[in-house]
């Protein structure tokens, strides 16, 4: 039976990988994201994708969004997000108002999104449904407001799966390692880098969009029924890439 799904993010990198997964298994998926260039692009060539642009941080946007998006929705997967500080010139390390202002950015972005998110969405989530955030490996690591904002992700999810749970819907945290093929980095990754982040996983070998498409589809799944409240690494073996 054919799911209806709702991809945050879903222009470019994880967020495409994600929906196209679901689209070749059947389901009716929509994007959203702020560009709309990204987002044709995913749904060309994909007739289950259906675009719609949405900014996840911000309430206004997402009441307009409520307005197209289906009565059901049977799996949300909270993708919008991101690093914030390679959008910024410095760290605000002698300026405390933007230092505040690049912190907030990365919360806003990586948690308040989520929570707006699921909180907009919640009453239309099926029975039976799941919630699917993409965390990140910088929770348990470190990456300043980044890895703050995502280990406060994976701490709000657990009261998330208790809220949810009573109607059998669960939520969970996949949280990725280094994965190429996508442009979190913002052309900023030098080789030496990523070499490192390769050589820090015991598989010798980045991630891929798809690695972490297959693993939100099994969180999505009947098999993963009685998971939840749970983050699960997904980084190849990594233990540490300082």
């Amino acid at each position: 039976m054919s799911r209806t799904i709702l991809v945050t993010g879903g222009g470019t990198g994880i967020g495409r990988a994600v929906a196209h997964h679901f689209a070749a298994q059947g389901d009716e998926v929509v994007v959203t994201g702020r560009r709309p260039g990204p987002l044709q692009e995913t749904a060309g060539g994909h007739p289950g994708v259906r675009p719609l642009v949405c900014d996840h941080t911000d309430p206004e946007s997402l009441t307009a969004l409520l307005a197209r998006l289906p009565a059901h929705i049977d799996v949300l997967v909270n993708n919008a997000g991101g690093n914030t500080d390679f959008d910024t010139a410095g760290d605000g390390a002698g300026d405390l108002a933007a230092y505040a202002r690049d912190f907030r950015a990365n919360l806003d972005a990586n948690l308040l999104s989520a929570a707006l998110t699921t909180k907009a969405v919640q009453d239309r989530l099926a029975p039976g449904g799941a919630v699917v955030h993409i965390g990140s490996i910088a929770a348990d690591q470190g990456a300043g407001s980044y890895g703050a904002a995502k280990a406060g992700l994976a701490s709000w999810n657990v009261e998330l799966s208790r809220t949810l749970g009573p109607r059998g819907i669960t939520a969970n945290v996949v949280a990725p390692g280094y994965i190429a093929d996508t442009a979190f980095f913002r052309d900023r990754l030098t080789a030496e880098r990523r070499e490192s982040l390769v050589a820090a996983s015991a598989v010798g070998r980045a991630g891929s969009p798809d690695d972490i498409a297959g693993t939100v589809a099994f969180l999505a799944s009947p098999a993963a029924r009685h998971l939840t409240g749970q983050v699960l690494n997904v980084n190849g073996g990594t233990r540490t890439t300082r």
